[in-house]
């Protein structure tokens, strides 16, 4: 039975490594971020990854890098086959690189080459991509540019958010996961490098809404940006958070983030092509509410003509 040192952090990776221990693969010991403030209160909060490793009092490293000698001394006591890397957080080092015996495999989020980098899920639905999938391949020094072992592929519903897809991707990468180790750790194809494409980090500012855009795009940024950092928008100096949108194939003569409807169903919003009906919601301090609960107590905010900031 192979060795295994698991590395991962959120939710996707703890997927994937509840995957392992209910196949009973040999996991030897497990290397996650360290606690990191969460919530309103700011109290440490621990990894998905760590919370599983603890019930099985696995042993579990959390550097703050990998290149300190003493912990690559420790990780080379396990005698690993291998090292399974699904979104850790850390680049890996030649030392550590060199280390398991079949070297170390990584599970991505989409079907690469294409969308290396960190927002693969959120990048696949901005770009209205109708199918994605999970690359499971060996790591090497360049980022997500090693020889692929195994792919899988899946539908993205046009009602897809970052949450829905990634959890569907979770499910698909651990039985992919599965499959390679069982199957292939050595016949890897290489990619095309010429055919990558790459993605960047997601940052809050990204989540600022254009109207100008069409209501198609500002639908898969809503979607891309959920659940975080949620597309947001200001009208009358409150900012509001908008969770779910549908796009409306419908012409005006309206100015971009003009109110153009109210109804119990939704707020309808002009934008560069096409109008934006806004279904669920969220003031600055408030819960997120469906327009028809909104409207009970700030219907004077969502009136036809008013315009939202661009």
């Amino acid at each position: 039975m192979l060795k295994i040192i698991f590395a991962g952090t959120p939710r996707f990776a703890a997927v994937h490594f509840q995957a392992l221990l209910d196949r009973h693969c040999s996991v030897q010991a497990v290397l996650t971020q360290p606690d990191r403030p969460a919530g309103r209160g700011k109290h440490l909060q621990q990894s998905p990854v760590k919370q599983v490793a603890l019930k099985y009092d696995l042993p579990i490293y959390s550097p703050t890098t990998l290149c300190d000698e003493v912990l690559q001394a420790a990780l080379r006591e396990f005698h690993a086959d291998v090292m399974v890397v699904v979104a850790y957080g850390l680049m890996l080092p030649e030392a550590i690189l060199s280390m398991p015996r079949l070297g170390c495999i990584n599970v991505h989020a989409s079907l690469l080459p294409k969308y290396r980098g960190a927002s693969p899920i959120q990048q696949a639905i901005l770009s209205g991509d109708t199918e994605t999938g999970i690359t499971v391949m060996k790591i090497i020094k360049a980022l997500d540019a090693g020889p692929m072992l195994l792919q899988s592929r899946c539908a993205i519903a046009e009602t897809d958010t970052a949450e829905t897809l990634s959890e569907t991707l979770a499910q698909l990468g651990a039985k992919t996961l599965l499959k390679t180790l069982e199957t292939n750790l050595v016949n890897a194809q290489a990619q095309n490098d010429g055919e990558a494409t790459h993605t960047k980090k997601i940052d809050k500012s990204d989540a600022k809404i254009d109207w100008n855009k069409s209501a198609t795009d500002l639908d898969r940024e809503i979607r891309a940006f959920n659940p975080w950092p949620i597309s947001f928008a200001e009208l009358k100096g409150e900012r509001i958070r908008i969770w779910q949108a549908t796009p409306l194939a419908e012409k005006h003569n309206k100015q971009p983030g003009q109110i153009i409807s109210v109804n119990q169903a939704g707020i309808d919003v002009a934008t560069g092509e096409g109008v934006l009906q806004v279904r669920q919601l969220q003031l600055s301090g408030g819960k997120k509410l469906s327009v028809a609960d909104m409207l009970n107590g700030k219907v004077a905010l969502f009136k036809i003509g008013h315009r939202f900031d661009l």
